[in-house]
């Protein structure tokens, strides 16, 4: 457990603009019902046009309630009230952190900060480079126990941080790469940003690869609006925290039960600390042995997490690829721009379906971003229509002895949905598949790379069951489960060759289905 004595205090504000005596008056208030607090760290434009308000608290006539630390400025026209890049105190209590670097309070408190906006190559007072961040990340990777930092501040917003997480309403206009590659490299236990004028809390995100055995704290990102902003929106953050040199591992290592995935991705075109691109990637089950890492890439010559526009061709015939000759066209009952919804062949019902992406991909995993976005609308489509009709489909994909994604999409009962989950484990112990919860929020290709085998299951009620298959599997296990006697009751339809009609009825199926989803159907609005 982290010591009581050792949490300190601490505020963080967004853009003050010249607002300070709001900023100070609700610091003030608030320390006069909570006691002291030990720092204030401010992020975005600490000087407005207004300079009015600075004044008595630079002549000394005014006192600044908390120690304040600042980062640099974000316009040149502001240039002037700040001192070299080196930083310094700029009143009582005021200090200019400088352009970049690493701070560490009295209290071990480990802070990274970015002054600036991003301005690629562009270097100068207001904008930082692509150097200014490979020198930060050396600078903080290279100490000899790292293991991350409590803070990071920075100005500009990292780019894509939203992904996999709470929902962003209004988009940052100059979200940065750079900055999301610091955030991956030194993991941050908090990451503070402004300039936007928008108030935003992320659930965190995990600083390591699910099911590795080797954990890592938690990050969070919070983005803080304008000082005293007419809509009320947060922009003072007050939290306690204990310095990460205190913190036992157990405690760091807690996830909290809405952590997501790590929204970015490293760039593989940036140079590592020791100066050359870094190949080195580590995935569940994807080694010779537990526990080692494996050198190379997941598709091809592209790094992780980057595909080619084009998907691969088909070794032989592929019943599913869209334009192959071998699919059978009549079961087919909407297409959209990368992805089609055919009616399953022998099905559990007559409203179980598959999605399938247009091109050949092999399984989730090596399928292209557009794909999975628009598996992902298809999704949220068949849930609408299902639950038109008190439904709620089970999705599952068996990617194993299949050459071809394929989305198995089967309705069963609303008032079936809570017991799915106790029913795919107990059917899974039973035939001794270790099939293990991941969370709502992951992103399977962050868990198994391509190539390998897995089962994998989104239950109605949010879980995500996952089986990395290592040798034999029961290929019929998706299907056996949705027919036990507590679901839909069918134990003669494990196998789809027990439900085959003729292709006439067929037809007739897939007309009627057409008919039912139209309206939901996003292709067809």
């Amino acid at each position: 457990m982290a010591e009581p004595e050792r949490s300190l205090k601490v505020f963080v504000s967004g853009d003050v603009n010249g607002k300070f005596n709001s900023l100070f008056s609700r610091i003030s208030s608030i320390q006069k019902k909570m006691g002291k607090f030990d720092l204030l760290f401010c992020v975005g434009s600490f000087f407005g046009n207004d300079m009015s308000q600075w004044v008595p608290y630079k002549d000394g006539e005014k006192e600044v309630p908390v120690e304040t630390y600042i980062l640099g400025c974000n316009d040149d026209e502001y240039a002037q009230h700040f001192m070299e890049d080196g930083g310094g105190e700029l009143c009582s209590n005021v200090t200019y952190l400088g352009k970049s670097g690493l701070f560490t309070s009295t209290s071990g408190l480990t802070v990274g900060y970015l002054s600036g906006r991003d301005g690629g190559d562009k270097d100068d007072f207001s904008h930082f480079s692509k150097a200014d961040v490979d020198a930060l990340k050396r600078k903080i990777l290279n100490t000899s126990t790292f293991k991350g930092i409590d803070i990071l501040l920075t100005s500009v917003w990292p780019k894509d941080v939203n992904k996999y997480g709470t929902e962003l309403k209004q988009q940052p206009t100059c979200a940065s790469e750079s900055v999301a590659q610091l955030a991956l490299a030194v993991k941050p236990r908090y990451h503070f940003s402004g300039l936007e004028g928008i108030s935003y809390e992320r659930n965190p995100y995990r600083n390591h690869k699910l099911l590795t055995g080797q954990q890592s704290h938690v990050s969070r990102f919070v983005a803080l609006a304008h000082a005293g902003n007419k809509d009320k929106l947060k922009y003072l953050y007050a939290f306690n925290i204990v310095p990460l040199k205190y913190i036992g591992a157990d405690e760091l290592h807690k996830q909290p039960v809405d952590t997501t995935e790590c929204p970015y991705k490293k760039d593989f075109n940036q140079q590592t600390s020791r100066g050359a691109p870094e190949r080195n990637e580590f995935f569940y089950g994807n080694s010779p042995s537990a526990g080692t890492k494996r050198h190379g890439t997941v598709h091809g010559d592209e790094p992780p997490g980057k595909r080619s526009s084009e998907p691969p061709k088909p070794k032989g015939p592929c019943w599913f690829c869209l334009g192959s000759p071998e699919v059978e066209k009549h079961l087919v009952v909407s297409v959209g721009t990368s992805v089609y919804l055919a009616l399953a062949k022998g099905g559990l019902n007559e409203q179980h379906v598959l999605i399938l992406p247009i091109g050949h991909f092999q399984s989730l995993v090596t399928c292209s971003d557009d794909v999975l976005q628009e598996i992902a609308k298809y999704k949220a489509a068949l849930k609408k229509f299902y639950k038109s009709q008190g439904k709620t489909p089970v999705f599952f994909e068996r990617n194993f002895k299949s050459s071809h994604t394929q989305i198995q999409t089967v309705p069963i009962p609303k008032d079936k949905a809570g017991s799915c989950m106790q029913v795919f484990m107990d059917n899974a112990s039973q035939l001794g598949i270790d099939l293990v919860e991941i969370p709502e929020r992951s992103d399977l290709k962050e868990i198994v790379p391509a190539g390998k085998t897995y089962f994998y299951v989104e239950l109605p009620t949010g879980e995500k069951l996952f089986h990395s298959i290592k040798k034999n599997f029961p290929v019929q296990f998706g299907r056996e489960v949705l027919a036990d006697e507590v679901l839909l009751n069918q134990p003669d339809k494990v196998d789809w060759r027990n439900c085959a009609v003729s292709k006439e009825k067929e037809k007739e199926l897939a007309k009627q289905f057409q008919q039912d989803f139209r309206s939901f159907d996003f292709n067809a609005l």
